[in-house]
C-alpha cells in the first residue's frame, strides 16, 4: 500500500467516495501509463449504463488523466462507481479481479486514518466518548491489566455483538459502560483498539449469549467494578465476572471450542401440507423412484396429522362461513399454482447468528419479514407470517407500551429526524382476506398443539449424529467451495434434549452443538438441514452427500432460537492451573451458573417464546419453503441430488428461487455470523 503515501495518489483519493476507494484498492493489475482499460470495470450500479456508455466514461477518464499529466496532476472520474483513475505518476488500476477482501479492509482503515490526518473525520462512533484534553490530564493515572470479561446478553434489538460505527451493538454498549464505570480511562474512551478489545465469539443480529468472553486491558482496582459496569448496562446485558489473565491472552485465539443451543418448536418436524408444492413433489418423486413405501415408512408417526387437522380444525371453521366464501377460502388456501403471492422475505431470518471473529471480512444481512396479512392466493404453506422485527426497546419498556418509545437500536442515529415519512394508508381487508387470516391462525393453533412422537425424536437425534466428526461444511456457509480447506470443521457433539419443553401450549426442543469453530450461518443451516430431512421423509444418507462436491441450497433457520451457551478454554485453564500463578484464575462460568440460569430464563428464553408467540416465525419460515415453486430443495426427495439439478419447473416462482438462495440474499450489514 505504499502508493497511498504518495502525494499525487492522495490527491486522487481525495476525489473518491468510500465505495469508489474500495474499487481502486481491489485491483488485479497495476498497469503502466497510458494503458486504456476498455472493459472489466465493475460499476456500483452497472445496470444503469450500457456497455458503450461504460467504455465512453472510461475514455473520458483517460483523457482527463492525459491532460492532467502535463501539469503533474492526478485525475479521477467517479460516476456510479470507479470508471477510470489516472495517477499523476502515470498508472491505471484495473478492477477485473475477484474481491480482495483483506485489501479492502486495509484500504478502509487507511482511508479512515487519512481522513483523520486531513481533519475530515466524519465524527466519532456512537459508542465512543470524546473528553477534552483538560479532562484527560486531570484524571488520575491508574494501571491497566489484561483481563477476560465473562458476560451474557439478549441480542434482540441489537445489530449483533461486534462494534459498529453507526449502529447499536452489544460491544458498543459494553464499551460505553466500561468508560462510565471508570474501567476505561478517558484518554482511551474514544477507541476500543487502545484497550486491545478482542471478542471470543461474534454473534449476529438477534442472536443471544448466556456466556461469552471478551479480552481487553482494563482498570480493575475498584472492588465493585463489576457492579458499576452492570449499573450502566441495559438489563439485556450482564457482566458475570472479570478474571485477570497473562498479558498475551486473546479471547479469540485461545478459545478451544464453543457450545451453542438452538430452541425450535416440535411442529417444525411435521411434514409439509399435502396440498403444498413441496409435498406434492416429494410424493411424485418417491413414486418415480420406486420409494413410495420407504417414504411413507419414514413419515408413519405423522401420517394422519393433516387428515386429523382437516377434520378437527379446518372443516369446523369453514362451516361457520358463507358457503361461497368458504369455497373461495379453500381454493386460495390450497392454490399452489398461484403466482400472485408476494413471498418477499418469506425466508426471513432475523439475524445471525453465531459468529466468532475468524472470517471478519464476511458480513451477514438479515431482512425483515412482510406483514402477516395473507395475499390473494396464499395457502397455509404460502402464508407469510408477521414481521420478525424485534421491538427495539428494553424488556422493561416492552412490557409498558406507555413508556418512552425511544429509538430503534438497530437504526442509524438521527435517521428518523432526517427522513420525512409519508403517512401509511391502510386499506380495509376484504372478507376473503379476513377469512384466510383467521384460517391461517386456526392451522397454526393445530400445529402448536402437536406433540412429537418418541420415534420421531429419535430420528431427529439420528440425523444430528451425522454431523459429528470432521466434515466438509461448504454447503453450510457462504462464499466457500468444496475444495476450500477452511470449510472443514470439527463437530464434537450435536444432541437433542430427550424431554421437550412445553411453553404456552407450544412444545419446544433444545438442540446443543459443541464444535471447535463454526462458519457464517453454519449452525442455522445445520438446524434447517436436519429439520428438512426429518419433515420431508428424506433418507438420512442425504446428510453425508451434502459434504460432497455438489453445491446444495440450504436456507438459514431463524436466528430467533439461537444462543451461544459458553466458550471453552480447557487448554488455557490447564496451563494456568499447572503454573499456579498468583492472581490468575481459570476462565469459565461455573461460579456464575445460578445467576446465568436466571438471566437465561428471563432475558433469553422468555424473549424467544414471546416473539415466536407474537410472530409465528418458525411457521412462516417452513411454510414459505414448502410453497416456493423451485426445484432447489428437491434433493431432499427420494430422487436425490439430481432432482435439484433439473431445469426450473414450469411456472417456477422466480422470486422464490432468490429467497432460497443465500448467496443472492447476502448484503453488507452490521456484524457477521462467522464462528471462529
Amino acid at each position: 500500500m505504499r502508493w497511498l503515501h504518495d502525494a499525487r495518489s492522495r490527491q486522487v483519493l481525495n476525489c473518491l467516495t468510500a465505495k469508489a476507494f474500495h474499487k481502486i484498492t481491489n485491483r488485479a493489475n497495476l498497469l503502466p501509463y497510458p494503458t486504456i482499460i476498455n472493459a472489466g470495470w465493475r460499476l456500483q450500479s452497472s445496470a444503469a449504463y450500457s456497455a458503450s456508455e461504460q467504455t465512453q466514461w472510461i475514455g473520458h477518464g483517460v483523457e482527463d488523466g492525459v491532460k492532467g499529466r502535463a501539469e503533474g496532476r492526478a485525475e479521477a472520474r467517479v460516476g456510479a462507481g470507479v470508471l477510470a483513475v489516472i495517477v499523476g505518476g502515470g498508472q491505471i488500476w484495473d478492477d477485473r479481479s475477484g474481491a480482495d477482501k483483506r485489501a479492502r479492509t486495509q484500504a478502509t482503515q487507511d482511508a479512515t486514518k487519512r481522513r483523520k490526518l486531513d481533519g475530515e473525520d466524519d465524527g466519532l462512533p456512537i459508542y465512543a466518548t470524546k473528553f477534552t484534553q483538560e479532562e484527560i490530564e486531570a484524571e488520575e493515572k491508574k494501571p491497566k491489566r489484561k483481563v477476560a470479561v465473562m458476560l451474557g446478553y439478549s441480542g434482540s434489538g441489537y445489530k449483533g455483538m461486534q462494534l459498529n460505527h453507526e449502529y447499536k451493538t452489544i460491544e458498543g454498549d459494553l464499551f460505553s459502560a466500561f468508560v462510565a464505570a471508570g474501567a476505561i480511562s478517558k484518554a482511551n474512551a474514544d477507541d476500543p483498539k487502545k484497550s486491545s478489545l478482542v471478542r471470543c465469539a461474534r454473534t449476529d443480529r438477534g442472536v443471544h449469549a448466556a456466556g461469552n468472553i471478551i479480552s481487553l486491558k482494563m482498570i480493575i482496582e475498584d472492588a465493585d467494578i463489576v457492579k458499576k459496569i452492570n449499573d450502566n448496562l441495559s438489563p439485556q446485558i450482564r457482566v458475570w465476572g472479570i478474571e485477570r489473565t497473562n498479558g498475551s491472552f486473546s479471547a479469540y485465539q485461545l478459545c478451544d471450542s464453543r457450545v451453542y443451543e438452538y430452541l425450535i418448536p416440535t411442529y417444525c418436524f411435521l411434514p409439509p401440507h399435502p396440498e403444498s408444492f413441496f409435498s406434492k413433489e416429494l410424493v411424485r418423486l418417491a413414486e418415480e423412484a420406486g420409494d413410495l413405501a420407504g417414504y411413507e415408512e419414514r413419515q408413519k408417526e405423522v401420517a394422519n396429522f393433516w387428515k386429523e387437522t382437516e377434520e378437527t380444525y379446518i372443516q369446523p371453521h369453514l362451516a361457520t362461513l358463507d358457503p361461497e366464501l368458504a369455497a373461495s377460502v379453500r381454493k386460495k388456501l390450497y392454490d399452489t399454482e398461484s403466482e400472485t403471492i408476494d413471498l418477499q422475505s418469506a425466508v426471513e431470518t432475523a439475524g445471525s447468528t453465531e459468529v466468532d471473529g475468524e472470517s471478519k471480512d464476511q458480513v451477514s444481512s438479515e431482512r425483515g419479514a412482510v406483514n402477516s396479512t395473507p395475499n390473494a392466493g396464499t395457502s397455509d404453506c404460502q402464508t407469510v407470517a408477521a414481521s420478525e422485527t424485534h421491538d427495539p426497546k428494553d424488556l422493561s419498556k416492552e412490557e409498558n407500551p406507555s413508556s418512552d418509545p425511544g429509538k430503534d437500536l438497530s437504526s442509524k442515529p438521527d435517521s428518523a429526524a432526517k427522513t420525512t415519512q409519508e403517512p401509511i394508508r391502510r386499506t380495509q381487508p376484504s372478507a376473503l382476506e379476513l377469512a384466510l387470516r383467521t384460517l391461517k391462525n386456526v392451522i397454526i393453533s393445530a400445529k402448536k398443539a402437536h406433540r412429537i412422537h418418541p420415534s420421531r425424536l429419535a430420528r431427529v437425534q439420528s440425523i444430528l449424529d451425522q454431523y459429528i466428526g470432521t466434515q466438509n461444511f461448504h454447503n453450510y456457509t457462504i462464499a466457500k467451495g468444496p475444495r476450500d480447506p477452511s470449510a472443514k470443521r470439527v463437530i464434537k457433539s450435536f444432541t437433542v434434549a430427550p424431554d421437550p419443553i412445553l411453553i404456552n401450549n407450544t412444545e419446544w426442543l433444545s438442540l446443543k452443538v459443541h464444535g471447535q469453530s463454526f462458519m457464517m450461518h453454519q449452525i442455522r443451516k445445520m438446524v434447517t438441514m436436519a429439520a428438512l430431512i426429518v419433515r420431508s421423509g428424506c433418507p438420512k444418507e442425504r446428510m453425508r452427500e451434502s459434504y460432497g462436491m455438489e453445491k446444495l441450497t440450504i436456507p438459514k433457520a431463524p436466528s430467533l432460537g439461537l444462543l451461544l451457551e459458553r466458550p471453552v478454554f480447557d487448554t488455557y485453564n490447564t496451563k494456568i492451573k499447572d503454573k499456579d500463578v498468583e492472581g490468575r484464575g481459570e476462565i469459565g462460568f461455573e461460579a456464575y451458573r445460578e445467576e446465568m440460569e436466571e438471566f437465561k430464563q428471563r432475558e433469553i428464553y422468555e424473549r424467544i417464546f414471546r416473539e415466536e408467540e407474537r410472530d409465528d416465525t418458525f411457521h412462516s419460515f417452513f411454510a414459505s419453503l414448502d410453497s416456493i415453486r423451485v426445484p432447489d430443495l428437491l434433493y431432499l426427495s427420494s430422487a436425490g441430488i439430481p432432482a435439484a439439478k433439473k431445469e426450473r419447473l414450469q411456472g417456477a416462482n422466480e422470486h422464490g428461487r432468490k429467497l432460497v438462495d443465500d448467496e443472492d440474499s447476502e448484503e453488507g450489514g452490521g456484524g457477521g455470523e462467522e464462528q471462529g
